[in-house]
């Protein structure tokens, strides 16, 4: 008999939430208290130190012994990696390995013997180096101490293509030359000193480069890179949004520590057998599950808002740090459910923890080098902070794939908010499937539940991309190909191979055979969802174009277009009827035939790319 789910009662709702408050209050003895207080206020006391003066993680990191009437003496003491020992500056001192560098008068400066020493000379010269251009900057005429003066403007990204040699190629045919400044002009004359005045170049971004392996940069809206810098050619650097990075990781602590408080009180009524009261009691489980998350919830709200109050953040950075609680805490939540003990517990909040936070802060890093980076909202994040426009396509792209996923896990976890998953000490994996045959229980449960998947699917390929982007791409776009085949034939079949275990359906090749269309159209309908990263143009991209080809037709032949689109329901309903013949069988079936099925997608794949390239 199919199980009933009665709406969302807000009153029981909100009983719940201020039970569990009452409850969680009184389980904070002062001492946890005192600490969790004194943690947040040394971070925020240190996140504003950081920001504005660095990680300082190499301060005095190199040893130098150089006397103080040596000409490189200011050189070692103005640089914050070196530690000058005055009192060590002889050779003994530098073969006993007390010194990294020793630096005289009478010779070039000596390195160490080793790795470490040879990394001291390098920075040295470096150290030399700008020493030496403050010491010019000093000097009244600038335009003899640095002739050549550079302007770099940065632009939005709009559609253009950065070539790995230095040029760009513009998307409306515009022209430049290769690797050149574009619009380079200057003047050479005398000032009223007699000094020459080398001519200034702009670098514009407008030059283009007609060869070479080009890196797509998409149309992503605003970028980091708008603005202006200038100075002499050794001065110039990419720009690196620090501590915004910095500041946007300040979202991410408390949940950390939050996610920790809300598993414990899931197990907790696990294994105390507390949950028994609310299961009996007049209340749906959409009630007991929304009531239970709802404090911690706006808990996370509440801080999210005063962070972003505190560091200049917009309602983009709180709309953007809110699907990522939910991700926290939905998976926290099926930890909770899942764990048997409090130790295994201990195991999955700190695996959430050290992925989703991986998840969320690696890709940001390089927001202003790849449109891959929107796969994180926290990049969202960081645009805010830097004071850069979010399109809505960004937004979108960025946050509902964790919305989508917050939702899905909360879902499959309340399959298992039942006495007889509850309280028993039943294995992971069978409690997941469990989770799952709840779910399944008619041809058209296997349809809904493969469309309910699929926002599983959309984020591990989004993460499989940008684990892979870095390698060569002989290497990551085959791989890229068998990671998706895998999801994607995972997220097809794995239900269905649960409804049969569970008696859900009639182990039959008819049946095997309706469920896999049934679960193959479902995916393909759900897929077209995936068009959505044409918001983004991630399709420009290689690594993009393998995960989703069905969003790279554009520019090819419309009948091979049509076919793109229609070759993917016949690839999905046969690869998943193929692991449902084998899951109605046995489990050893399943997965002789769910490899059959990776291997007939990922032929599909390598086809299909060859046709689109």
């Amino acid at each position: 008999m199919r199980e009933s789910w009665p709406p969302l009662s807000p009153r029981k709702t909100l009983r719940i939430a201020r039970w569990e408050v009452e409850k969680s209050a009184g389980t904070v003895d002062r001492g946890t208290a005192a600490v969790a207080i004194l943690l947040l206020v040394i971070g925020g006391l240190a996140a504003p130190v950081v920001v504005a003066q660095g990680p300082g993680l190499d301060d005095g990191i190199y040893r130098v012994g150089v006397e103080p009437g040596e000409p490189y003496y200011d050189v070692v003491q103005e640089s914050s990696q070196f530690a000058a020992r005055p009192d060590h500056a002889s050779a003994a001192a530098l073969n006993n390995g007390e010194i990294d560098l020793l630096v005289t008068e009478r010779g070039p400066p000596i390195p160490r013997s080793t790795r470490k020493g040879q990394a001291a000379y390098a920075e040295f010269r470096s150290a030399v180096v700008e020493f030496n251009d403050g010491q010019m900057r000093q000097d009244d005429n600038q335009s003899a101490a640095f002739p050549v003066v550079v302007d770099v403007t940065y632009e939005s990204r709009s559609g253009s293509a950065f070539a790995p040699d230095g040029g760009t190629d513009t998307a409306d045919g515009g022209t430049g030359t290769d690797g050149s400044d574009g619009g380079a002009s200057g003047t050479d004359g005398t000032d009223d000193d007699g000094a020459g005045t080398g001519g200034t170049s702009t670098d514009d971004g407008a030059g283009s480069d007609s060869g070479g392996d080009d890196i797509p940069a998409p149309n992503l809206g605003g970028g980091f890179g708008s603005g202006t810098s200038s100075g002499d050619p050794s001065s110039i650097s990419p720009p690196f949004p620090f501590s915004s990075l910095v500041l946007a990781f300040l979202f991410i602590v408390p949940m950390n520590f939050v996610i920790q408080a809300y598993g414990s009180t899931i197990i907790n009524e696990r294994i105390n057998r507390r949950g028994e009261l609310l299961l009996v009691a007049p209340v749906s489980r959409r009630d007991i599950i929304a009531g239970k998350t709802l404090p911690y919830f706006l808990g996370l709200v509440a801080v999210t808002v005063g962070i972003a109050w505190a560091i200049g953040g917009g309602v983009a950075s709180v709309g953007a740090v809110i699907p990522i609680a939910l991700l926290f805490l939905s998976s926290t939540f099926v930890g909770g459910m899942f764990a048997r003990s409090f130790k295994e517990l201990t195991f999955v909040t700190i695996a959430v923890s050290v992925f989703l936070t991986s998840y969320v802060f690696v890709p940001a890093i390089f927001t202003d080098v790849t449109p891959i980076a929107l796969i994180s909202p926290l990049t969202v994040v960081v645009m805010d902070l830097q004071g850069q426009s979010v399109s809505l396509g960004e937004f979108a792209f960025a946050t509902v794939p964790f919305l989508l996923t917050s939702l899905v896990l909360f879902t499959l976890g309340a399959g298992t908010y039942r006495e007889e998953d509850m309280f028993s000490q039943r294995a992971v994996h069978q409690k997941a499937l469990d989770a799952i045959a709840t779910r399944v229980r008619s041809v058209r449960s296997v349809f809904l539940v493969t469309m309910l998947l699929l926002p599983f699917v959309f984020l591990a390929e989004l993460l499989a991309i940008a684990l892979v982007f870095i390698l060569p791409r002989s290497i990551s776009v085959p791989a890229l190909f068998l990671t998706v085949a895998v999801i994607e034939e995972i997220a097809k079949s794995i239900h269905v191979y649960a409804g049969f275990e569970y008696a859900r359906f009639e182990r039959s090749k008819k049946a095997a055979v309706v469920l896999g269309v049934a679960s193959g159209v479902g995916f393909f309908l759900a897929e077209k969802l995936t068009l959505l990263v044409q918001l983004v143009q991630l399709q420009t991209l290689p690594e993009g174009q393998s995960a989703f080809p069905d969003a790279a037709v554009g520019g090819v032949d419309p009948l091979l277009a049509l076919g793109l689109l229609t070759l993917p329901l016949l690839l999905h309903t046969v690869t998943a009827t193929i692991s449902a013949l084998g899951a109605q069988r046995s489990r050893r079936a399943y997965l002789g035939a769910f490899c059959v099925a990776v291997v007939v997608h990922l032929l599909y794949n390598l086809g299909v790319s060859g046709l689109v390239a």
